[in-house]
């Protein structure tokens, strides 16, 4: 078996997921660069490759049940294990007409959010644990955001996407208090205000500046922390 650990990231092929893609690379990571778009994700993976991070594409639709189980047969044949997972697709969902205004909102965009952001996070751990259960220090990664925090109301009132944070919070959570006895460590990072498609590319921090956080909980020592919600700073109010 390949010593070299083995991290897949989700919605990998631009903005944050790449950067963290990037960054796990650049600390010696082979990683699997999911996404559901074949040209971006091919372009991700030789653009990693072109920056020295030893990559491979996985074509991931973290809202198919059938392409995440496909997903973990490829990881599987591709490396038999995964050291870390850091779930990051999501989306904001449409915000015009008062979609996500709470008084107005509109539940088909609701639900579409709440698939990928928070079924999405469900399906990807739940088909990967068992190749996380054969490393020898694995860990998972939940993409929230301070949004999600019920004490700090930060951001526009965006109904769908700012719950879907808080939701994916409580099953990060879940699933720390779930796996507290086994080797997983699980974590939400908020990567901060970054300039990505999200947010119109007008925003102060980097990709890079975003993805810190993830690539440092993705390298927690055994005796780090759990079920927890953190920036660069430090843990993030509930």
């Amino acid at each position: 078996m390949d010593e070299k650990k083995i991290a897949l990231v989700t919605g990998a092929n631009k903005g944050i997921g790449y950067a963290v893609a990037h960054g796990l690379g650049a600390e010696g990571f082979r990683v699997a660069v999911g996404a559901r778009d074949d040209e971006r994700r091919d372009a991700a993976v030789q653009k990693l490759r072109a920056d020295g991070v030893d990559a491979f594409g996985v074509a991931l639709d973290v809202t198919s049940d059938e392409s995440v189980a496909t997903a973990a047969q490829e990881i599987e044949a591709e490396a038999g294990r995964l050291d870390v997972l850091v779930n990051n697709a999501g989306i904001s969902g449409r915000l015009d007409g008062g979609a996500q205004d709470p008084t107005t909102l509109d539940l088909a965009v609701l639900r579409t959010v709440l698939d990928t952001n928070v079924l999405g996070v469900v399906r990807v751990t739940n088909a990967m644990l068992p190749l996380l259960e054969r490393a020898g220090a694995p860990r998972i990664v939940n993409m929230s955001s301070d949004m999600g925090s019920l004490e700090l109301h930060t951001g526009p009132l965006l109904a769908a996407y700012a719950s879907s944070k808080t939701m994916l919070n409580a099953l990060t959570v879940q699933y720390a208090r779930r796996l507290a006895d086994t080797a997983v460590i699980v974590n939400s990072a908020c990567p901060g205000h970054v300039a990505t498609d999200f947010t119109g590319h007008q925003a102060p921090r980097t990709p890079a500046q975003g993805a810190t956080i993830a690539v440092r909980l993705a390298r927690l020592p055994d005796d780090g922390p759990r079920g927890g919600f953190f920036n660069e700073a430090g843990p993030v109010p509930w």
